[in-house]
């Protein structure tokens, strides 16, 4: 019996991310190539003309699973029913502005757009936050809405664990899907920490674990995080625009691991609300290593954190816990 479709909101649908992201969606990348889609697309009303070519696109690439399309500058239209919501649209940062400016930009958006969602999207709604600054937007987001159930309430982080992922393939010369387990602890910025130390690749021997294999203690703890913290910046440098592509790739994985579920012995790296698990600080939103199932996430416990870690896990929680900060005086 063929499913319902389900309702997926992009925000921010006519900008770069949203043009790699849609078309993801509605060939089934994200919620499995089973899962009628309806998209609800939302912009701001600058970008309705090119939101509507978005639309127009859409219906003419002909998507088999695409059942419909709203394409919206209206924040309650946009959110009516949805059952997955990616909010990838933000204010982004412009030269000389301060980081509280752009906070406080960002703080208006998302307390208009969380209400709407709590009002009108579906009971057990998932969202993804993927406009920066993502954690602390998905935390204003989740302070005006308080029915959404904090576990529903997301950021991405899976874009960095896939560079990750992406460097050691390269620097081994491996096919990606045969490495697993890295782990970005934190912030979606430059202090996120790329941790490998309990990640592992696939030989016709076994698994091994990426140390013993890479056999550059140097590099693993120094150009190869590096690498991964400033690779949103090298690509800027490259395209002159920023990182559209893997964007989209990653909230598609994010996604769909999480209704669908992560393989037996695989992580992923979520932006999640902290609980004070290895002593992060409670109330953040701050990235963990996590398993999926029955379209809930869990922690992973249990994992040794050595002193090199223990003190970038808490550089970038200094940094959220200042960023939190700074977004709550905006709301004063």
């Amino acid at each position: 019996m063929a499913k319902e479709p389900a309702r997926v909101l992009v925000t921010g649908a006519a900008g770069q991310i949203g043009y790699a992201l849609v078309p993801m969606i509605a060939r089934g990348v994200m919620l499995g190539a089973d899962q009628p889609v309806i998209l609800h697309m939302l912009d701001i009303p600058p970008a309705a003309e090119a939101l509507n070519g978005v639309k127009m696109e859409l219906v003419d690439a002909a998507f088999p699973l695409l059942k419909g399309v709203v394409a919206t500058t209206d924040v309650v239209e946009a959110c009516t029913g949805v059952n997955v919501a990616v909010m990838v649209g933000g204010f982004p940062r412009k030269e000389g502005m301060e980081r509280k400016d752009v906070m406080s930009k960002n703080v208006s958006i998302y307390k208009s757009q969380a209400s709407a969602l709590e009002k009108h999207a579906a009971p057990n709604c998932k969202v993804l936050v993927v406009a920066n600054p993502a954690n602390t937007n998905a935390l204003i987001l989740k302070e005006f809405a308080p029915s959404i159930p904090e576990k529903n309430i997301t950021c991405l982080t899976r874009l960095d664990h896939n560079r990750a992922l992406g460097q050691i393939s390269e620097r081994l010369n491996i096919q990606v899907s045969h490495v697993k387990n890295a782990i970005i602890w934190g912030n979606h910025s430059s202090t996120q920490y790329p941790d490998v130390n309990h990640a592992t690749v696939k030989t016709p021997s076994g698994e091994k674990p990426v140390r013993e294999l890479v056999k550059d203690d140097g590099w693993l703890n120094g150009e190869f995080i590096s690498t991964v913290q400033q690779r949103g910046a090298a690509i800027i440098k490259a395209r002159k625009l920023s990182s559209a592509l893997s964007a989209a790739s990653s909230a598609c994985d994010h996604i769909r691991d999480w209704v669908l579920g992560t393989p037996e012995g695989n992580w992923v790296s979520m932006g999640v609300y902290s609980d004070g698990s290895y002593n992060v600080p409670a109330g953040l939103m701050y990235s963990f290593p996590v398993t999926c199932s029955g379209g809930e996430w869990k922690i992973v416990q249990g994992l040794h954190v050595d002193e090199f870690s223990r003190k970038k896990l808490d550089l970038t929680a200094a940094e959220l816990t200042e960023e939190k900060a700074l977004a709550y005086s905006c709301l004063s």
